[in-house]
């Protein structure tokens, strides 16, 4: 099934901006902003970010403020802390052999960095690769890893798979078949999300009081080192 799945590959995968590098830095920056973010939305976030922060060591050498503003608009924004702080420790010891011991980097972003940057002989398993493993029954090469994904992203979808545009059908013990519709996250009007997220807002704009404010938020980002209080007000770190 490899072949097949990367000649499918060579007319249909995505081009990427961070499949043009195998720096781990990049790598990395890509892996992290790619987490719960849609790929259309990340690759131009992703080609600024490079442009202004082009190695860890220029983004560790950036004020947190900074890199909590760039972020606005990807989300999650606990993955810039994340980025930032994983990036002081490259900066300061280089790359652990152990990947996961950066912070934010946990076992799929380890695995995701070995494969793209340094070329090992692994496979990452996301939500996509694993999908398309467990319909095919099949185990892939490595070497399929970006096809896999841009497979499962495009065409072996979560509910409603296009298996008449899928390489693998012939094989594929799943064609034709349907399947329930996953569990999706709470809306988020109205959620605690949209809360941390407008107090975040507002404060990388400029110094907030806290009298002013949603404390349950701010609790909740100083906590993930994204805000800090400052006597009678709120501002980034």
């Amino acid at each position: 099934m490899d072949d097949q799945l990367l000649a499918w590959f060579e007319t249909h995968g995505a081009d990427l901006p961070w499949r043009r590098t195998r720096d781990p830095y990049a790598i990395l920056v890509s892996e992290l902003m790619l987490q719960q973010t849609q790929a259309a939305r990340v690759a131009p976030r992703f080609v600024e970010w490079l442009e202004r922060w082009p190695s860890a060591r220029a983004l560790a050498a950036a004020a947190r403020a900074d890199v909590i503003r760039a972020w606005q608009g990807l989300g999650y924004n606990r993955r810039a802390v994340s980025l930032h702080r994983a990036v002081r420790v490259v900066a300061e010891h280089g790359w652990p052999d152990d990947l996961t011991e950066l912070p934010g980097v946990g076992p799929y972003t380890a695995a995701a960095m070995r494969r793209f940057a340094w070329n090992e002989d692994v496979l990452p398993v996301d939500t996509n690769v694993g999908r398309v493993q467990e319909r095919t029954a099949n185990r892939f090469a490595p070497r399929s890893a970006a096809a896999l994904m841009d497979l499962g992203r495009t065409v072996c979808l979560a509910r409603v798979p296009r298996c008449a545009a899928c390489p693998l059908a012939g094989s594929c013990p799943s064609r034709g078949r349907r399947f329930a519709p996953l569990r999706r996250q709470g809306p988020l009007e109205g959620s605690f999300r949209q809360r941390r997220a407008r107090v975040l807002r507002l404060v990388a704009e400029r110094p907030q009081a806290l009298a002013g404010l949603d404390e349950a938020a701010v609790d909740a980002l100083e906590r993930d080192g994204l805000v800090r209080r400052d006597g009678p007000l709120v501002r980034l770190p």
